[in-house]
């Protein structure tokens, strides 16, 4: 395998512009500014798949609600079982948003 040489690219900064590539060699305050900015990239990126997963548990409700108000087309376990969800799943799904709205 090869090697390559990064080079860094100065925009007469103190800090590197995203997305540069960092030589972590160049002393503590550089990689500890990186570590903070891979961390905070890090949350958003949780915080967005969170919020996700919250329209998600909401979108399974609707269809949990039709299945529930589908009369004898479908089994009455299923039914049953859907109006459940319909009424717990966005329940889930603001409960997720609370906890972010905490770690926030």
């Amino acid at each position: 395998m090869a090697v390559t040489h990064l080079t860094t690219v100065s925009d007469n900064s103190d800090e590197p512009a995203k997305g540069a590539v960092v030589d972590l060699g160049r002393g503590a305050e550089s990689a500890a500014w990186r570590i903070r900015q891979l961390q905070h990239e890090a949350r958003g990126m949780a915080r967005e798949q969170v919020e996700a997963f919250a329209r998600d548990l909401n979108t399974v409700a609707a269809r949990a609600a039709e299945i529930a108000g589908g009369g004898d087309a479908y089994a009455v376990g299923a039914r049953e079982l859907a109006s459940r969800l319909a009424q717990e799943l966005p329940q889930k799904a603001q409960l997720l948003l609370t906890l972010l709205s905490r770690e926030g």
